[in-house]
């Protein structure tokens, strides 16, 4: 596959997966998806790649779901229950797939880091971020329950959870690192440089130990219920969204009900602004 919105790389025994759409912030179109997934067992399966990096292009890591084209908007079924079944392959298989690919995955972040972007930086094993990062879950504004991985209570516990998913409010680099959100928080000029240097002492270990590690950490949390957490929480933000749709007159013009909704209920809030 020939990729148009992402840009893959191999930098020494390291991967880089970069969104390269920064005119639109990255913001991740199904299309981006459909690479992504195409790209992750190459990653996998390649065995000179002992970590992989996820990154975006431009000033920010990825401005979430692409509500801009009509298309993507439109192509949601209105019932609960094909939503899910559409949203499957795209916003979850692919994110757990993330979770659990076999070897070390570092987000490196910058900038807006917002809902289908925060979902795949909640995803990797490490979070570096610049100091103008601004992670926000948006979802209950625009009529969901959270973005559609979501372990964020599981970082902050439930009531910085509430707190944060109910206000829609950005959380910026220094509030992130306090809360247990991310590994490092660095001066932006030099996010590239500490990701690729963690990156690079990590895969001094053995990879057989890695992934051990890895699969051993992961499987305890999901002993704790992570992922089968996250998954109910999928469930319900895709009836949510669903019966928000529902509400929506017939003829709503789908790009209108995305951007421009989106626009008018964050100005309800006031307050925290980008």
């Amino acid at each position: 596959m020939k990729y148009k919105t992402i840009i893959y790389e191999k930098i020494g025994e390291i991967a880089k997966i970069t969104m390269n759409r920064p005119e639109v912030m990255n913001a991740i179109s199904r299309e981006a998806f459909e690479e992504m997934i195409d790209v992750l067992p190459k990653a996998e399966d390649d065995d000179e790649v002992k970590a992989l990096i996820l990154a975006g292009a431009g000033d920010n890591f990825c401005s979430g779901h692409d509500l801009g084209k009509s298309t993507e908007e439109a192509s949601w079924p209105r019932d609960p229950w094909q939503m899910r079944k559409t949203s499957d392959k795209n916003l979850w298989n692919f994110t757990v797939n993330l979770r659990d690919f076999p070897k070390p995955t570092l987000a490196m972040v910058q900038g807006y880091c917002i809902m289908g972007g925060w979902k795949l930086a909640m995803a990797s094993d490490i979070i570096i971020a610049s100091e103008d990062t601004k992670f926000a879950d948006r979802a209950v504004r625009w009529g969901g329950t959270n973005v559609q991985y979501t372990t964020f209570f599981f970082d902050v516990g439930p009531r910085k959870a509430k707190e944060y998913l109910w206000t829609g409010d950005f959380i910026d680099g220094k509030e992130a690192l306090r809360l247990g959100m991310v590994n490092r928080v660095v001066p932006r000029e030099r996010l590239e440089e500490e990701t690729m240097e963690l990156a690079k002492r990590i895969i001094l270990n053995s990879p057989i130990a890695l992934r051990i590690s890895k699969a051993s950490i992961n499987l305890a949390t999901d002993i704790m219920g992570q992922t089968p957490a996250a998954k109910i929480c999928y469930y319900m933000d895709a009836l949510g969204n669903a019966l928000t749709r529902q509400s929506l007159p017939e003829d709503a013009e789908p790009g209108k009900r995305g951007v421009e909704a989106a626009r008018e209920r964050d100005k309800r809030f006031g307050g925290n602004k980008a």
